[in-house]
């Protein structure tokens, strides 16, 4: 008995899927099939992501029958031909409700990631391992097509919808020719060029997927700085430290460099010497995460930090690309401000800031300035300069109450991996990746920092005792849930309590 072709089409808002789903429609009926598609919102990824669905009957086979045939209205697992996924984590999805099978489905998919919700909120790196995605979703389907169809669609002026509906036809799983798919795109009048663009390039790349190995990721070019002190710090770290610890160590002087200055950025090479000296380095692992963890912990994010962030030039052309700004549009960008005033404080010299702290009338006044937070135009000459001041008090920031505190939390961390190497290197590992727990600003900050004082709290009671993978447990537990529940009853399990 003739069956339905069925499709799943899985988008987030703004990627067009409705419009990928109306294009089959579109082209299913222009050439004699019945067609009938339904879309299924939901909220469990990102900004809402969709299911539409497909289905296509042949309506010489309808006729034949003496009837119309009955459509389904949602995908049933286990029974979908075509799963076409706008992003790789839509793809695990689907391969999570059973909608590809390696006897039926061909799943297309773009390889690109738009994290989710879940994982962007996690304490500690929430993200899920795109090349486990990868590797589900070709165990789970029968054909696998996947390029980065975001990129795609960038480089053609086009949306990602467009190349979806070209790696369908370069699938070939659908009965109709190619000119028959371009041939949709012209009808819709819309964006022709760019679509058919775009639709013949993932076309292309859809007909030679099965002979294209993966691309290897091409090595960055040593950087060839031409200020004078920059290029004497790019050629101290070449010089005394392991090869393959030097593309951190770069990018951890480039951020200092970047984060305050070149003289912040010797410091930081000053500690990793003291680090690559220690007696246990066993392979650099201890070098390589140290130097890493390091280099995020001297550019904690202070309000001069964020500031400097949200004013950066290459932040607005970020945002116009992503909204598509075109000739002769206006871009407003509204940031929501709320700091506190112990942040204020913090960026203030270490005198005013503890005079501030301190004082009655000027802190309430602050303090009732600032309690409802503000809205500030970035894109607005007064709101951009307002901005750039704030961000110009980096000059002072050594100078800062929470400079001071950074600072000696620094030295006493590395003091511990020190101690920690002489006994144990694995353990000095696990003391360096401590620094996970303090990341942020505002309540995430001060959340992480509390954690983080409790777990070298229990380290310091354990000394030498402690195993690394109960460092590692401590660790773990501690960026599991922002309430703590889940540390303390790892220090109970542990009798570190």
């Amino acid at each position: 008995m003739t069956q339905p072709i069925k499709i799943a089409i899985l988008a987030m808002g703004g990627e067009g899927g409705g419009v990928l789903a109306d294009w089959i429609v579109d082209m299913g009926e222009t050439n004699g099939y019945v067609a009938q598609t339904t879309s299924v919102p939901g909220v469990a990824q990102r900004t809402g992501a969709t299911i539409y669905y497909v289905e296509l009957f042949p309506q010489a086979q309808a006729d034949a029958d003496g009837g119309k045939p009955v459509l389904a209205l949602m995908p049933l697992p286990g029974d979908v031909d075509v799963v076409l996924a706008s992003e790789l984590m839509e793809a695990g999805r689907a391969v999570q409700r059973g909608l590809v099978t390696n006897d039926r489905t061909t799943l297309i998919a773009s390889t690109h990631r738009v994290y989710s919700i879940a994982e962007k909120s996690a304490m500690g790196d929430g993200r899920v391992d795109s090349n486990e995605l990868l590797g589900h979703a070709e165990r789970a389907a029968k054909r696998f097509i996947r390029f980065d169809m975001a990129q795609a669609a960038e480089a053609s002026g086009s949306v990602i919808s467009a190349v979806l509906f070209g790696a369908l036809c370069g699938a070939g799983v659908l009965p109709f020719s190619r000119a028959q798919f371009e041939a949709t795109i012209e009808r819709g009048g819309v964006g022709v060029k760019p679509s058919l663009k775009a639709f013949g390039a993932a076309f292309a790349r859809a007909q030679g997927e099965a002979e294209t190995p993966a691309a290897a990721l091409q090595q960055s070019p040593a950087p060839q700085p031409r200020h004078p002190a920059v290029r004497a710090l790019v050629e101290r770290a070449q010089g005394e430290f392991p090869a393959d610890a030097q593309p951190v160590l770069l990018e951890g002087v480039r951020r200092l460099i970047d984060y305050q200055d070149v003289a912040y950025a010797g410091l930081y090479l000053d500690r990793m010497a003291a680090v690559a000296a220690l007696p246990a380095n066993d392979g650099g692992r201890l070098l390589r995460e140290t130097a890493r963890h390091l280099a995020l912990w001297m550019s904690y994010e202070d309000t001069a930090r964020v500031a400097a962030l949200k004013t950066r030039a290459t932040r607005f052309d970020r945002v116009r690309g992503e909204a598509r700004v075109q000739q002769g549009q206006v871009l407003a960008i509204n940031e929501y401000m709320h700091p506190r005033l112990q942040e204020i404080c913090e960026t203030l010299p270490a005198g005013f800031g503890r005079w501030l702290m301190n004082s009655t009338a000027p802190r309430k006044l602050v303090e009732r300035m600032t309690q409802k937070g503000r809205v500030i135009q970035t894109s607005s000459l007064r709101g951009y300069l307002m901005l750039r001041t704030v961000a110009g008090m980096k000059r002072w920031r050594r100078s800062t109450i929470r400079f001071a505190d950074e600072n000696r939390r620094i030295e006493e961390w590395l003091g511990r991996i020190a101690e920690a190497a002489a006994r144990n290197p694995e353990l000095a590992v696990e003391v360096a990746q401590c620094q996970r727990l303090v990341k942020g600003y505002s309540d995430t900050h001060e959340r992480g920092l509390r954690n983080y004082d409790t777990v070298m709290a229990a380290l310091q009671r354990a000394g030498a005792a402690i195993a690394p993978a109960t460092l590692r447990e401590l660790r773990d537990a501690a960026l599991a849930d922002e309430h703590g529940d889940k540390l303390r009853a790892a220090l109970l399990q542990h009798a570190l309590a």
